[in-house]
């Protein structure tokens, strides 16, 4: 297949799928603030409605008190008056500003503002005169009429009003179906194109998923090949490695006996000539016994440094004494020397003699780390069983490191991760700057140790 083809139509089927998901929102935002506005308008219709019920409410309250005063002659039946006229004084601002900007409904106003001028002009003069005694006169004035026929007006100009509310909400309901109207007819035909951009893209993803098909098997099939390849390159490498391990404690082992048989009675064999040379030259030459005791003083610092090389490349202790005493001596000459206190807290267990030397090799590598290193005034060994499981502890208060950075030259540490992971068993190193380092390894027991 010609990946220039399908590119063309990867192209071709996102720009109709971009183009048709543009026109969606378009449509969809242009509906949305088209009935907005028109429900917005629709809720300032309401308000203008409920303003003309407040006014009728204040001039009914305002004319209903005048007719309980005019009645009782009390002041308290002129409270629902005065909260009549602070209703009509506050519902005709609102009702300007509402209409301000309809010709026709200004003009209704200002009638209205005539017509409530004169009721409300009416109620005055009769409370005024009624309040200088002069009731029969406030009687005349009611029944005048003219505050009944101003009343009546304004009733018809807010019914009139209304009327013009009535027409602007039935306007905005049809705004409001026009554009459902269109929304639904323009979501219709944008979900036909869709459908269209739907089937068309299946149809290249079905192009597309069999040259991917093909692609990943022939990727999975080579992968396969690799991971084999690999596994067989790690294996021999693993195999490599213990092998080297190996043959390194069994050079170690060759050489310390080499050093105890041969090197150690040269030494003491040398030990022995000069010390008969010593007794025979009693007496005769006083310089040349001085030189004899000088001399056997070398030999002695000699066999004392190849007994510690010895130990060093293969410790006699752990065959003739066990892992506990080994132990214990290595951390006794380590305080010894560095001047650091050293705590052990060592346990009986059961390991194999390959274990063991782990062990102690792991314990030996910790404690040069720590001389070299750690700054440490304090450390501490443990070994204890449990469950089966060998924990061997190696822990400092020294200045610690950042364990999640190691550099990548730290093969002391790489060499005791894996002399553990030969026996079974996993490492686990925790330190940070200022906390000192902790190093736990744990291995299974061995039932045949």
């Amino acid at each position: 297949m010609n990946p220039d083809w399908l590119n063309k139509r990867n192209s071709w089927v996102f720009t109709l799928a971009c183009i048709a998901a543009a026109a969606v929102v378009l449509l969809s935002e242009g509906s949305y603030w088209q009935a907005t506005a028109t429900l917005r308008e629709l809720g300032q219709v309401q308000l203008e409605r409920m303003n003309a019920w407040k006014l009728t409410e204040g001039m009914l309250n305002a004319e209903t008190g005048q007719r309980g005063y005019l009645l009782t002659g009390k002041k308290e039946f002129l409270q629902p008056y005065v909260a009549g006229l602070k209703q009509v004084s506050d519902a005709f601002p609102t009702l300007d500003r509402d209409h301000d900007d309809n010709a026709e409904a200004t003009l209704l106003l200002g009638r209205m503002h005539r017509s409530s001028d004169i009721k409300l002009a009416e109620l005055a003069q009769t409370i005024s005169a009624f309040d200088r005694g002069e009731a029969e006169a406030a009687i005349k004035i009611v029944n005048d009429g003219s505050g009944n026929q101003a009343m009546d007006e304004l009733r018809a100009e807010i019914v009139e009003l209304q009327g013009l509310s009535t027409q602007e909400t039935a306007s905005n309901r049809d705004d409001i179906y026009r554009t459902l109207n269109f929304s639904r007819i323009g979501m219709t035909v944008l979900s036909l194109l869709s459908l269209v951009g739907i089937f068309l893209y299946l149809r290249q993803s079905r192009v597309i998923m069999a040259h991917q098909e093909n692609l990943k098997n022939a990727i999975q099939h080579e992968r396969d090949g690799l991971e084999i390849e690999v596994s067989h390159r790690t294996l021999q490498l693993t195999e490599l490695t213990q092998h080297l391990q190996t043959a390194r404690e069994d050079e170690r082992n060759r050489l310390a006996r080499n050093l105890h048989d041969e090197l150690g009675a040269l030494l003491t064999s040398a030990k022995l000539d000069a010390a008969r040379i010593r007794s025979r030259l009693t007496g005769i030459a006083p310089e040349a016994l001085e030189r004899l005791a000088h001399l056997v003083e070398t030999l002695n610092s000699s066999i004392a440094m190849g007994r510690r090389i010895i130990e060093d490349l293969r410790p006699s202790t752990l065959s003739n004494l066990g892992l506990i005493a080994t132990l214990e001596i290595l951390t006794q000459e380590f305080s010894d020397q560095s001047g650091i206190e050293v705590y052990c807290t060592l346990e009986e267990v059961k390991l194999s003699a390959s274990a063991e030397l782990m062990v102690y090799r792991l314990v030996q590598e910790a404690i040069t780390n720590i001389t070299k290193y750690a700054q440490a005034k304090q450390v501490w060994v443990s070994m204890t069983a449990t469950a089966g499981q060998v924990e061997m502890l190696v822990r400092d208060d020294g200045v610690g490191f950042d364990s999640q950075t190691i550099r990548g030259g730290a093969y002391g540490l790489l060499g005791m991760r894996f002399r553990v992971e030969a026996e079974g068993g996993n490492l686990n190193l925790q330190s940070s700057p200022g906390r000192g380092t902790s190093l736990m390894a744990v291995i299974p027991e061995s039932a045949a140790a």
